[in-house]
């Protein structure tokens, strides 16, 4: 089929349409109805209304009811909420509280400790005992380190060239490093049984 065929079956489609349309108008304006013109009703007679048709027409057979306009201003009833879902859908979900705004809480940072030198590795001496106790000049600290060597020493002494002896007392000694740092409390010990 060519472009000029389709293009007349197209209007040929379009004009039995406009055709149809026009019967159906022409129908509807002049078709079968009363033809006799309508008169004036006689005066002992009510005049019929003008929605029922009038001579052999389709419709005068037909009774007409009065519009009862109250009947179309009720009042609506609220629908159970059973009613209102036909298919039973889960309800929504309870949306999410707002957010609380809090107040940022604030924390103690310490400021920064000094910086210095590491401090000394503890001093690996154990206090054993005295010597001559009878006066505190003359009182004399027994010392061991960790592989059992004894070290004697009074207060200002020197223990093995890294460690001062810096006070003696009944049940303990101070000892530090021949600089002065690391002061340590050796408490006296048990000797070994």
């Amino acid at each position: 089929m060519t472009a000029a065929e389709d293009k007349t079956r197209h209007q040929l489609y379009l004009l039995g349409a406009l055709v149809a349309v026009l019967a159906v108008l022409v129908y509807v304006l002049y078709g079968p109805g009363d033809p006799a013109p309508a008169t004036a009703a006689p005066a002992g007679t009510s005049a019929q209304p003008s929605n029922q048709a009038t001579g052999t027409g389709g419709r005068s057979g037909l009774p007409v009811s009065d519009v009862r306009l109250d009947a179309l201003t009720h009042e609506q009833t609220e629908l159970a909420d059973a009613e209102r879902n036909p298919f039973r859908f889960k309800p929504k979900p309870a949306p999410p509280p707002p957010p609380v705004q809090r107040a940022p809480v604030q924390t103690y940072v310490p400021p920064p400790a000094v910086q210095g030198p590491p401090a000394p590795p503890p001093i690996p001496l154990k206090f054993v005992g005295l010597l001559g106790a009878a006066a505190q000049r003359d009182r004399v600290a027994v010392l061991s380190d960790a592989r059992g060597n004894p070290f004697y020493g009074k207060e200002g002494d020197l223990i093995e060239g890294r460690y001062r002896v810096l006070r003696i007392a009944a049940d303990s000694v101070d000892v530090a490093y021949v600089d002065g740092r690391g002061r340590q409390t050796l408490r006296l010990t048990s000797p070994p049984q």
